[in-house]
């Protein structure tokens, strides 16, 4: 165990901006946005302290994509992902370092569309989640909490082709 090690950030915060999405010269979809975080404290003499930091947020193919569909200026979001620094040449020819995230997943905390509507479900009760690798999921939401949950033992998790995911009650 002396050998490993971890590198994984967990944010929760804020957009501070729109995702920018472009793609590489060779195609691939790249997309960059802000988040800010805050944390709050008490002093010792009970004054309130307040910090806020900003996280640049990098993700890459299809996860970029969803990020720039999705995501929002001020949109609350959960990230996790890793920590990357690299250093670039900037325009005035000075050699400059910057800490980025490279986006791993995400959760979108807020239920407001683009156009900062509310989200609302149709009659049916469906959600609709998509996940990292962009396949869309459809969950239907129980009608009453008498129906039965399905019985998940150890031995049918352990191979993924016998999983159904409407058998999975979260």
């Amino acid at each position: 165990m002396a050998n490993r090690c971890v590198n994984k950030v967990i944010l929760i915060g804020n957009l501070t901006r729109d995702p920018e999405l472009r793609f590489t010269p060779e195609g691939v979809p790249v997309c960059t946005f802000g988040v800010a975080t805050n944390r709050s404290w008490l002093t010792s003499d009970g004054q309130k302290k307040e910090e806020v930091q900003y996280h640049r947020i990098v993700a890459w193919q299809k996860l970029a994509e969803l990020c720039a569909k999705l995501l929002t200026k001020g949109k609350k979001v959960y990230l996790e992902g890793r920590i990357t620094y690299r250093t670039f040449t900037g325009k005035d020819n000075q050699e400059r370092m910057v800490a980025e995230i490279v986006l791993e997943d995400f959760v979108s905390c807020d239920n407001r569309n683009k156009k900062g509507e509310m989200a609302i479900e149709n009659e049916t009760s469906e959600k609709s989640t998509i996940n990292t690798q962009g396949n869309e999921n459809k969950e239907k939401e129980k009608d009453s909490p008498d129906q039965s949950e399905p019985n998940l033992s150890t031995e049918s998790l352990t191979n993924q082709e016998d999983v159904n995911p409407e058998d999975i009650p979260f």
